[in-house]
Parts: structure tokens; sequence; C-alpha cells
């Protein structure tokens, strides 16, 4: 049977979740933060720089940050919203949700503080549930509007995932789509490429994306892939050489072997009225992926995969 553990650490109590046939994740209780996904080989799925920061304030560089109630810098709240920087709990009675069969599942909750309620005045209740699976790692995000009066907020899961060698990563699933770019002042442009390859710094919010994108790492013939609902955004990400070395808690070499793609609300804010809940939900898969070219045709990696 699954198997969930709690650990104390130098930073905060962690959740293991254990999946049957050996695959593990750990929760972080600060932040909620998914740090690991390890499949049954014990290999590591989501990158983590050996230079991030381990204490409180700021929160851990890789894995899956969360991003609430804001995504951009706006205004007096922190970088990326507050919900990555705060102690959540276990939430003792979730909400139901459908039933988590034979998966190991932790069910996380963050509520407004008076001092969050000083910089974002709005009163709110924002789940998190995390199942492991055989290769498939899930989660739920749920936000419910327990104040008076309507307000909105943006969101994104940021998917730090670990990859071999960018320059030989291929992102499908996301060809002829509108994108703001924030390189060039968060202008608008149409993607034109087959597939996105990297050779440069890359920081895009792809718009109205699909259910499914593909994340096809050549080298080590793997193909992630992630699945969402309720976030219609996909943010793509890799700083690069530059910027990686502008970064306090990222190695020179990072950026190497990472790669963000996640899924997000940022360009329509969503909007709850009192006592209305939003629900999104993204699941990220592996399979194993060969070739005869450097061509994959996107419908036959996504083809099939339930």
């Amino acid at each position: 049977m699954p198997v969930n553990m709690i650990e104390e650490g130098d930073r905060s109590p962690r959740i293991i979740l254990i999946e049957p046939t050996g695959s593990t994740a750990e929760v972080l209780l600060y932040g909620a933060q998914v740090i690991s996904w390890k499949n049954e080989r014990r290999e590591e799925l989501l990158f983590r720089s050996n230079k991030a920061l381990s204490k409180p304030p700021k929160s851990i560089r890789g894995g899956i940050p969360i991003c609430f109630p804001q995504f951009y810098n706006f205004g007096s709240l922190e970088q990326h919203g507050f919900a990555r920087n705060r102690l959540w709990s276990l939430d003792d009675s979730p909400l139901p949700l459908s039933p988590a069969n034979n998966h190991s599942t932790v069910d996380l909750i963050l509520k407004s503080t008076e001092e969050d309620l000083k910089t974002w005045p709005h009163r709110f209740e924002l789940r998190l549930r995390v199942s492991l699976s055989t290769n498939k790692l899930t989660l739920i995000p749920r936000v419910r509007n327990t104040d008076s009066k309507a307000f909105s907020f943006t969101f994104a899961l940021c998917n730090y995932l670990s990859v071999s060698d960018i320059s030989e990563v291929r992102v499908e699933g996301l060809e002829t789509l509108d994108y703001l770019d924030n390189l060039l002042q968060k202008g608008r442009y149409t993607e034109q490429a087959d597939a996105i390859t990297f050779d440069g710094e890359i920081d895009r919010v792809y718009l109205s994306t699909p259910t499914k994108i593909a994340i096809i790492d050549h080298e080590k013939k793997r193909t992630y892939v992630l699945r969402k609902e309720g976030m219609p955004d996909a943010v793509v990400w890799n700083p690069w050489d530059k910027k990686a070395k502008a970064l306090p808690d990222l190695a020179d070499e990072d950026y190497k072997t990472m790669l963000c793609v996640d899924s997000a609300a940022i360009e329509t804010a969503v909007i709850l009225k009192p006592s209305e809940e939003w629900k999104g939900r993204q699941e990220l898969s592996t399979v194993s992926s060969s070739y005869c070219s450097g061509q994959l045709d996107p419908r036959k990696v996504l083809h099939g995969i339930s």
C-alpha cells in the first residue's frame, strides 16, 4: 500500500509519498512545494539547484513552487505572490474529490492571516492535493473565497523539470499559439516554429494552450507529458548563462539541466465571488521515447496516453 511519512528537516516538515513500485515524492509544508519526484529507478525527475537557499523566507529554487495570488510582481505583494513563502498545514478535512484509488496522497491547506490581509485584503482558503502513482504526479489546487466581497487572482504551478541537456530538448504542443514575451516588454507574438527548441534565454507565456504538452528529452529518450485543466496558459522559462550567473540561488551551469514549463492562469485573472471556488488540475507523467530521426510527430507523442 502507498505510504505517507513525515520527516522533520532544517527547513520545515516534509511529507514523503511512496508508491508501491518504488517511486517517491517529497512535499514541504513550507510553501506546499514538491521538491522531489523520483521514478521507480530512483531517477530524479524534478530539477533542484545545489545552491538553493535552504531556509525561509525564500522558497527553494526548483521542484514545483506555487505562485498565488499573483504571478508577476505587482504592487506591494512579493514576487510571484506569498503562498510559496508561507507555512501550510495538513488539511484534516479536505473537501470531497474523486477517489485517489491506490495513490499515495497528501492534502494541504493555507488560509489568509491577519498579516497577509494587510497587503492582500481578501480572505481565502487555498488547498492543494498531491497524489503519486506509477510514473505520474498529480497536483490539484483549489481556491475558495471566504470573504464577503469578490476578488481576482492569477496562479501558476512552476514545474522545474530535470533534463539531460537543454540544447537537446524540444517542447511540442505550443506551435502556432500566441505568447507574451517577457524579454520584449511582454509584447504579443505568434509561435512560428514547429516545436520550441533552446539556444538562448527564454521567458514566454503561451496563451490558450492545449490540455497536453510534450517536453521531449532526446538524450534521455524520455518525454514528460504535462496535462492540465483550469490553467489555460503555459510559461516556458530558461535563464541561460548570463541570467543564471546573476541569480544567487542558481549555479552558473544549472541552466543546462533544467527547463520550466508551468501550468498557469495569467492572461485572464480568475474572479471569485463570495463562497465560490476555483479548481485546477495538473498531471505530470513520463513515457519512454525513441527516435528514427531528430523529428517527432507530436500527435504520436500524445496519442494514446490516457
